[in-house]
């Protein structure tokens, strides 16, 4: 077992995918995998079960990851003290992001890491707003993105957009709109009136929208409960119901042709996207710069440049 392997495998673990992994090792899917097989080899043990949406760990898989994953921690942490001294980025850092925001950001925060961080090496994790904060307090993750996070001692938290949410549709009901435009506004009175496809309860649309309604006295309509944000805009487009989400959601879709956004309103909902750190260590070199541009990425977002500018 040498640390190429070790590193390969942690990557693959946290990201559930060889090919996700090998975007953010920058190396061919095919070395990845024989890394993998190498260490599988020399282990005498089957470390992830492969299936068709990516890969999952098996119980031997689980105990080496927790080595490996603090044994890189460890490394990172040593680069990152002597690079400390001379303000450089150095070490590994694990980035949290929500899957509402996952897919527009993953590319350019790649991108823009290797050109200013070009020593160092980064990994990207997909997670619910909850998981993030839970990742981030126990040291898994370095820094992530929080929809609507509470006030933690363990974390550091640091505002960077307000988005709006809306009732999301199929082009077929509600009239016209096209190209993801918002429409008509949709007094949230009018919500009960419309079969919902939402997240888990834990998740922080969820827990605002009932937040709200319960307020305003108004009892929705749960048609369906779908973990996936990609899921639930499928079930949108295929007339199973509507969706309360973020405009930018529908944006990364891709499918923003066959869905009509309008904006809640009396009262408008909002929920906000914040950058949290550990507020246990002081921020490294690689921390800030990659901090720094992440805050840079979101708000350069469609939603995120106007949203920047709104007060509160």
């Amino acid at each position: 077992m040498n640390f190429k392997q070790l590193e390969s495998f942690v990557h693959v673990a946290e990201l559930g995918s060889f090919s996700k992994a090998a975007l953010v090792l920058d190396i061919a899917q095919p070395a990845l995998s024989r890394q993998v097989r190498a260490l599988e080899t020399d282990l005498r043990e089957t470390l992830l079960l492969r299936n068709g949406r990516g890969v999952v760990l098996t119980e031997a898989g689980q105990r080496l990851y927790e080595h490996g994953r603090n044994l890189l921690q460890a490394l990172a942490q040593a680069e990152a003290d002597m690079g400390g001294a001379r303000d450089e980025p150095l070490g590994r850092i694990t980035i949290g992001l929500p899957p509402s925001v996952g897919r527009q950001l993953t590319l350019p925060l790649i991108d823009g890491f290797q050109r200013r961080c070009p020593r160092a090496r980064l990994a990207i994790v997909e997670g619910l707003s909850s998981h993030i904060t839970e990742w981030i307090s126990t040291g898994r993750v370095d820094a992530g993105l929080l929809y609507n996070p509470e006030p933690q001692p363990a974390l550091e938290i640091t505002p960077v957009i307000e988005e709006a949410l809306c009732l999301v549709s199929p082009m077929g009901l509600g009239g016209q709109g096209g190209h993801g435009a918002s429409s008509a506004a949709l007094p949230l009175a009018d919500l009960p009136n419309h079969p919902l496809i939402v997240p888990e309860r834990s998740h922080a649309i969820r827990k605002l929208l009932e937040t709200r309604a319960l307020l305003a006295g108004l009892k929705l309509d749960i048609a369906w409960e779908v973990s996936s944000i990609a899921a639930i805009i499928d079930l949108v487009c295929a007339g199973y119901g509507h969706a309360v989400l973020h405009a930018s959601a529908v944006s990364a879709s891709g499918r923003a042709d066959a869905l009509r956004v309008r904006p809640l309103v009396q009262p408008s909902l909002h929920s906000m996207l914040c950058l949290a750190v550990s507020a246990r260590q002081r921020p490294s070199p690689l921390v800030r710069a990659t901090t720094a541009l992440l805050t840079e990425l979101v708000r350069a977002l469609p939603q995120g440049a106007a949203a920047a500018s709104q007060p509160g």
